[in-house]
Formats: C-alpha cells, sequence, structure tokens
C-alpha cells in the first residue's frame, strides 16, 4: 500500500471510529460529502479491481463499513448505494485496464476522497462535546501509572 492509499486509510479509520453522528442528523452539507463519499469509494472500487481483480473488495468493504457507521435511514441508503454505484460505474467505463493512466487516476481518486474523510472527521470533532474527545485520547499505559 502507498503512502497516500494509507492516509487515505487513515483518514477513514478516524471517521469510522469516532462519535459518528447519524446521517440524517446531519447537515446538508456533510449530508452531500457523504454523497461525494460514496461516489469516491465506488471510483476507488473501480480503480482498485482493474489492477487487483475482480475479486477484490478493500473498497466495497469500507463503503459497507460506512453505510453501518452512519445508520442512514432507508432513503439516505439508497441515495449512498446509489452514488457508490454510480461511482463503480464510471471508472470502470473509463479505465477498462490496468495501466498508467488507471494508477493515476487511483492517486487522485485518493487524494479526493482522503480530502472528503478529512473534511467530514473534522465536521465530527467540532461537534463531539468535550468528554467524548477526552475519551478517545490514547489510553493510559503502564509507564504512565
Amino acid at each position: 500500500m502507498n503512502r497516500l492509499s494509507l492516509n487515505v486509510l487513515l483518514a477513514f479509520v478516524v471517521l469510522s471510529a469516532g462519535r459518528a453522528a447519524l446521517a440524517q442528523d446531519r447537515a446538508p452539507a456533510e449530508r452531500q460529502t457523504l454523497l461525494d463519499l460514496a461516489f469516491t469509494l465506488g471510483e476507488s472500487h473501480a480503480l482498485r479491481q482493474v489492477c487487483e481483480g475482480g475479486d477484490d473488495q478493500y473498497w466495497r468493504s469500507r463503503m459497507v463499513r460506512l453505510t453501518e457507521v452512519e445508520k442512514a435511514d432507508q432513503a439516505f441508503d439508497v441515495q449512498l448505494r446509489e452514488r457508490f454505484n454510480a461511482g463503480f460505474a464510471a471508472r470502470q467505463d473509463a479505465f477498462p485496464g490496468c495501466d498508467d493512466a488507471s494508477r493515476q487516476a487511483e492517486q487522485r481518486t485518493a487524494r479526493k476522497g482522503q480530502a472528503l474523510a478529512a473534511t467530514l472527521s473534522r465536521s465530527m470533532v467540532t461537534q463531539a462535546p468535550p468528554q467524548a474527545l477526552q475519551d478517545q485520547a490514547a489510553p493510559e499505559t503502564v509507564a504512565d501509572r
């Protein structure tokens, strides 16, 4: 995994592990960012499968995790899944084979996903009550005692 992909994964982990607001409780701008992230995850899924093969489910499993964390109402859950599928179809059609162009597209898509995840992560931190932020602090180690 390259450094950029690792950064995207770390940003997504922060998003998933933090105090997630329910999708329907989010502001309209945040809901749009979630839809954009779902589209980007779909693009990433298609681009990764081009080079790794059709059995690779790396980004699809991240999308499943996103829908689990968000606990969206049925209508918004359908929108998230449709956006993922639209992103997948767009990139699958544009890049039928693994080459330098598909790898560059994968990097651009990773940067876009990283930015979207960071935006959501920042909004969650600003909404989290102070105790929730303290609960996410590094655990105490034996040396700290």
